[in-house]
């Protein structure tokens, strides 16, 4: 028996439990900290398209399948950061080695938030540093789940993307992890996510329903393919299921 069948197959057992795996939800009013906890729509939406996601990119692939993964959203305010997290405390609940939650995002990072984290230690300092990339990690909530912040930021922050340092230390994480999660900042205002897939197995675009236009997608699909960057999959926000493959292949 594959290791992928028995991983999902527990993830099977996990989903139809009456125990929901929840991702803290971008929203710090006490009444939306209290519908979290009790399993909000937005929580359980998280949980549901993590869990395809997860099946779709990881666990069903026919070659080897991708270890650090990239998701980006087209444009601001898209959901990106809330799936991500989904997706890597997902895959941390049913992986036998830790899962690193990369903040890869040095223009408005919000993962430090999400899991009330320091953001003055992270990615930005590693490469700058010789120091191993475990000392810029920091433990989360769930015990299979590490977490490397944006470090301390300044307006130059962004530019250490370019340098061939980040590779190493994604590759580091590799050998450290079973899978690395990265949250990018939006395609539609920024290159970042372009150079962050370099250096990854490939991209998923978060797409928001209603709002993201089809030319903006294309777009970025474009870019990513042009860089020679793996679009692994694409999800359209407050909609249940990923995009089909036939339709995002058109993009």
């Amino acid at each position: 028996m594959s290791r992928h069948f028995e991983l999902m197959e527990q993830m099977e057992r996990e989903r139809s439990s009456s125990v929901e795996p929840g991702v803290i939800v971008p929203d710090h009013r006490p009444q939306a900290r209290n519908a979290a906890a009790t399993g909000n729509p937005g929580t359980r939406w998280a949980s549901e398209e993590a869990f395809r996601l997860v099946q779709q990119i990881f666990f069903l692939q026919t070659q080897a399948s991708p270890r650090i993964v990239v998701f980006a959203g087209v444009d601001h305010g898209s959901g990106c950061t809330q799936i991500c997290a989904a997706v890597a405390e997902t895959l941390a609940k049913n992986s036998r080695r830790p899962v690193c939650l990369v903040e890869g995002n040095f223009r408005s990072p919000s993962l430090n938030t999400l899991y009330g984290a320091s953001s003055q230690l992270g990615l930005s300092n590693s490469l700058v540093s010789a120091d191993p990339i475990q000392s810029f990690t920091t433990p989360t909530r769930l015990d299979n789940l590490v977490l490397l912040c944006s470090g301390t930021l300044t307006s130059d922050s962004p530019a250490l993307l370019t340098g061939g340092l980040l590779g190493e230390r994604l590759q580091e994480l590799r050998a450290e992890c079973d899978y690395v999660i990265v949250d990018a900042p939006p395609l539609g205002s920024y290159s970042d996510a372009v150079l962050l897939g370099q250096v990854a197995d490939g991209v998923v675009l978060v797409l928001e329903a209603d709002l993201t236009r089809k030319e903006s997608a294309a777009k970025a699909a474009n870019d990513l393919r042009a860089a020679n960057v793996p679009v692994l999959a694409a999800v359209l926000n407050k909609r249940t299921y990923p995009i089909p493959k036939a339709i995002y292949n058109r993009l």
